[in-house]
């Protein structure tokens, strides 16, 4: 009898271990995240959640087993991986503040164009730009500097810069911490459009948001993974209740009570990720060179 065969897009990641100086930060993750799955990745500080992006994008060097679309990404540089469709954001915009919204799109639709191109008078606003502009909602802020946005519609923006890279997975770090409401609620109506042809995963603290956006969960504790599944199943799950309440409680716990213990200043190490490189040598590394 034959099996049904996987989808040839998703994110496969097998036995990911990233060490600084002998301190084990990411401990044989495995993961695999489909498209229209909105992955959320929770626990503490120093659980190692913004490390494994760091790894996939090819910020920290790490060991074991990622691809994406048959395509190892491992080893490669940040803008090798970006070309094949792995993008990022990052905790605080990496956008180019002096500039407006559309020549920040602009730039990152023009990445993977030769620089006699980019020289080049354009006309008229390309198609995938103005395509992105409608999804994250910035149309009319469109000749607005990007400095003057607020801090949503940055990270609003920094999406979009995606999207005319035509990412495919999208890993978004803390995407909403110090959003309004309002403006939670608006990311998570653009990560649902977004999430549905890509592949995205969430490193997030608000258990607000991640409640009522994510379509799995996956826990992670002292760089391994804990529990995964829906926020049900790693709420109920008896290792996320032992390792974060203890043994014999009879309390059924709260998701926030298992990403918000007590945390432990050293742990703090395993999630320091690298110096945030500029939007210029993320989108265009020959030039910085």
């Amino acid at each position: 009898m034959n099996q049904p065969s996987l989808p040839p897009d998703y994110l496969e990641i097998r036995g990911l271990t990233v060490t600084f100086d002998g301190f084990v930060a990411v401990d044989h993750v495995d993961l695999t995240v489909f498209a229209k799955d909105l992955r959320f990745l929770i626990g503490p500080n120093g659980a190692g959640k913004t490390t494994i992006i760091d790894a996939l994008t090819g910020l920290v060097p790490a060991t074991g087993y990622a691809r994406y679309a048959d395509k190892d990404l491992l080893g490669k540089k940040p803008h090798q991986i970006a070309r094949l469709g792995v993008g990022r954001t990052f905790q605080t915009a990496s956008v180019f503040t002096e500039l407006t919204v559309l020549q920040n799109l602009d730039i990152a639709a023009g990445a993977g164009r030769s620089p006699l191109s980019l020289l080049r008078a354009r006309r008229g606003v390309p198609e995938s730009v103005a395509s992105a502009l409608e999804t994250i909602g910035l149309t009319r802020e469109a000749g607005r500097l990007a400095g003057a946005l607020s801090h949503g519609q940055k990270q609003w923006l920094e999406i979009g810069m995606l999207l005319v890279q035509n990412a495919k997975v999208m890993l978004l770090d803390e995407p909403v911490a110090g959003m309004s409401a309002d403006e939670r609620d608006q990311t998570g109506a653009l990560l649902r459009r977004v999430g549905a042809d890509r592949t995205v995963i969430i490193v997030e603290h608000d258990m607000d948001f991640m409640r009522q956006w994510a379509d799995s969960v996956t826990v992670l504790h002292a760089g391994a993974v804990l529990s995964e599944g829906s926020v049900a199943q790693v709420q109920a799950d008896p290792k996320v209740q032992e390792v974060y309440l203890g043994t014999g409680t009879t309390t059924n716990p709260t998701i926030d009570a298992v990403i918000d213990p007590a945390i432990d200043p050293a742990a703090e190490l395993s999630d320091m990720p690298p110096a945030e490189p500029a939007a210029s040598e993320v989108l265009a590394p020959e030039v910085s060179r």
